[in-house]
């Protein structure tokens, strides 16, 4: 593949057959993405534990070079909800500074993702896995909005889950009513808005009206105790000036499992999103390109104080939905949130935080796919434990720990279900060639002469196995003329194989056994001889097909 071509931004490929018409449906789709995105980014911003500007300007400058560089036409990048957990648990443990240094690494990673091709191999990590921590985030994210959605009064909220919950109750003799009123309130109007307007987002609405209620009762009728993000945060309406990111060795090694769990998370949340907007517009994305916009958005967003950017689903079913067909789309939505800054941050002042606690309720029901969840628990012992592992994890320690057992738990049960499908069996009569594939044949049953053992591996040769060949080598306690190990149905053979085939081959020489080989395909063979076997078994006994071993067999026994 041209490298140039892989790597190019879909903006420059769209530029190239623009229209007015396509203008106008991009700036239409852009402002309505531009208001959707307004609360979200607000309240991703103060769920992470930042200022509700924070956010915005994440969703403005990440979403702008997202949609500048990426490799999908219709992406809208920005903060999302699964980075709230790993993001928050960063600024307790390290600080802003902390988060910005994990956040640079991650888009570095990212970038040399994207440039080793690995957009693709992203795809292949597990469903559980993914299911079984998006869910664990959705748990997360609701417990953490509690304490706004019933106003408790904690001066500090623990950080892990079961701590959490013993606070609440311990609180929950402080409850304010009127916040649990709007909170619940809140979810009602989220909830049941698409019935009646597709276009307009539920979260908005919600946010207007109860921030209009909220203003009213607090200064026209002194009812107080209703906590809005003026109460906790001061909003500076304005892009801040860039800031530099002090790199030391100790701190890198410090966040680098933290990074690590940002890139992977944002490459598969990116790759999720336009995979799925392919699927509704029949357009293609180019997922390396767009591992390597996320990467430049992840590096530049850090230094004017941001959080982590990825792609976010359902503002990009939201760009679609609304006519957005290019990039440029995405652009007007990052201009359109950074009118909305400059001119009425400081309004934002007077959102109630009960509110967004409903918002972001609404965000971790959409993100728990608990009917997905419940599906997979039908599926194979296997899947489901690597899903209640990961959903565990996450919920009970962190991200980082998750993903990384995850994977660790999927592979070993890989090589199991692997190494369970290889078949090794042994013949030292007769050979039935009635559904052989591998040579002509005439005669339907091939006689072994005496002293003639075969050996046939069905199935990738490789360490799982291993042990499974010297096992049924051991149990046979005989000591034949002539070994022939056949290995047509061997797809390949990895070094701890390669090694046991040496040690096999050993062992038979030591007791004047003749070792063949049969039916090695050319991969097999290649690692053969890249490794020096071909010379030490000698190449003659390498045979193409049994005949020939046979054959090879009756002149050497």
């Amino acid at each position: 593949m041209n490298s140039k071509l892989d790597f190019q931004p879909k903006l420059l490929t769209a530029l190239r057959n623009y229209s007015k018409e396509k203008f106008t449906s991009d700036l239409m789709a852009g402002i309505i993405v531009g208001i959707v995105a307004l609360p979200l980014a607000i309240a991703f911003g103060i769920a992470s534990g930042v200022s509700p500007e924070k956010g915005l300007i994440t969703a403005i400058i990440g979403g702008f070079i997202v949609s500048l560089l990426g490799g999908s036409n219709i992406q809208i990048g920005g903060p999302t909800g699964a980075f709230i957990v790993i993001v928050y648990g960063i600024i307790q443990n390290f600080g802003i500074e902390g988060l910005a240094i994990a956040t640079v690494i991650a888009g570095i990673l990212l970038i040399v993702m994207g440039a080793l091709r690995l957009g693709t191999v992203i795809k292949f990590i597990p469903y559980p896995i993914v299911v079984g921590f998006t869910s664990g985030i959705a748990l997360t994210i609701f417990t953490t909005q509690m304490k706004d959605l019933f106003g408790l009064t904690i001066e500090k909220v623990p950080a892990d889950f079961i701590s959490k919950w013993i606070a609440y109750f311990e609180a929950f003799n402080t409850i304010n009513l009127w916040s649990l009123l709007i909170g619940i309130v809140s979810i009602i109007i989220i909830a049941f808005t698409p019935r009646f307007s597709k276009k307009i987002p539920g979260s908005l609405i919600a946010i207007i009206i109860m921030t209009i209620i909220v203003y009213v009762i607090r200064n026209h009728f002194g009812i107080s105790g209703i906590e809005t993000i003026g109460d906790r945060f001061t909003i500076n309406a304005s892009l801040p000036q860039p800031a530099p990111i002090t790199f030391n060795m100790e701190t890198i090694n410090l966040l680098l499992p933290s990074a690590f769990t940002i890139a992977i998370l944002g490459a598969i949340e990116s790759l999720l999103s336009a995979t799925v907007a392919d699927g509704v517009t029949g357009d293609k994305h180019n997922s390396n390109t767009e591992l390597i916009a996320q990467g430049a958005a992840n590096i530049i967003v850090p230094i004017f104080g941001g959080i982590p950017v990825t792609g976010a689903i359902a503002r990009t079913m939201t760009n679609i939905n609304n006519g957005g067909r290019t990039p440029i789309a995405g652009i007007i939505h990052a201009v359109v949130l950074l009118l909305i800054l400059l001119f009425l941050g400081p309004l934002t002042k007077h959102i109630p935080m009960a509110c967004l606690a409903g918002v972001l309720i609404i965000v971790s029901y959409n993100m728990s796919e608990w009917r997905t969840f419940r599906s997979l628990m039908k599926n194979p012992k296997s899947d489901v434990s690597v899903l209640l592992v990961t959903f565990l994890l996450t919920v009970v320690f962190d991200l980082t720990i998750a993903i990384e057992i995850g994977l660790l738990i999927a592979m070993f049960l890989f090589m199991h279900r692997v190494a369970e499908t290889t078949h090794i069996s042994v013949t030292t009569d007769h050979i039935d060639l009635s559904d052989e594939s591998e040579i002509p044949h005439d005669k339907e049953v091939l006689i072994l002469p005496k002293g003639v053992e075969v050996y046939e591996i069905d199935g990738p040769y490789f360490f799982g196995v291993a042990n499974k060949f010297d096992s049924i080598m051991k149990s046979m306690g005989d000591k034949p003329n002539v070994r022939i190990i056949r290995m047509r149905k061997v797809p390949f053979m990895d070094s701890t194989g390669l090694h046991n085939l040496e040690s096999l081959l050993r062992l038979s020489q030591a007791e004047n056994i003749h070792v063949i080989l049969s039916g090695v395909n050319e991969q097999v063979r290649k690692v053969l001889i890249q490794s020096g076997f071909n010379k030490k078994i000698g190449a003659e006994n390498i045979c193409s097909n049994i005949n020939e071993a046979i054959e090879k067999a009756k002149e050497v026994s």
